[in-house]
């Protein structure tokens, strides 16, 4: 019986990847114009990378005639939630065993007495977003400050064109400090004039 060539996939892999990079310097000459040094270092790096990809052995036949898989497997399998985070989490958000799930905070028909909040005074809010938060039902400082991690989550998901604002601004934290009766940095600049 006449003995199987075990590195004829590994060498047409490379004959293959050298094709790659022949074709690929020639372009690179013909058709973008570059010099025939950075021809030479295009078409090596295309022959680099083909030929590892290509070159890469997925099953060898050893002497035995038994396949032996030598396919690159990860060596521990468990799945990517089970890893600890990358991050802290936001100062907000409460840590909890359950992903979590976005809930309307409940809103007004209207302000209260007939005068809402200037919510302009808070960083990330301004005349537009103003006007949507109202059509939502936000009208007051204490509202927003009142809000949880579930709801800061759906807020942040159904401000049309601000997705995201309430986190990243961190209206939260800022809300409380004006529901209190404080001020910001931010608040006492659209006081004074400085910002709308």
């Amino acid at each position: 019986m006449i003995a199987e060539n075990k590195q004829t996939p590994l060498l047409a892999g490379w004959v293959i990847a050298a094709a790659a990079g022949l074709v690929a310097a020639a372009v690179s000459y013909v058709v973008v114009g570059l010099s025939p040094l950075q021809c030479c270092f295009v078409g090596a790096l295309i022959f680099a990378v083909v030929g590892l990809i290509l070159g890469l052995p997925g099953r060898v036949q050893v002497a035995s005639g038994e396949p032996v898989d030598t396919a690159l497997r990860p060596v521990n399998p468990q799945p990517l939630a089970a890893a600890a985070p990358l991050h802290a989490p936001a100062p907000a958000a409460a840590p909890s065993a359950t992903p979590l799930a976005p809930r309307r905070p409940a809103g007004l028909t209207g302000a209260r007495s007939g005068a809402a909040d200037d919510l302009k005074r808070i960083k990330g809010v301004g005349p537009k977003l103003e006007q949507l938060c109202h059509s939502l039902g936000f009208f007051h400082f204490d509202q927003i400050a009142a809000w949880t991690a579930d709801e800061i989550a759906w807020v942040d998901e159904n401000l049309e064109g601000f997705k995201g604002r309430v986190t990243r601004d961190d209206w939260v934290a800022q809300a409380r400090i004006l529901a209190a009766g404080g001020t910001t940095e931010f608040s006492d600049r659209v006081d004074k004039g400085d910002v709308y």
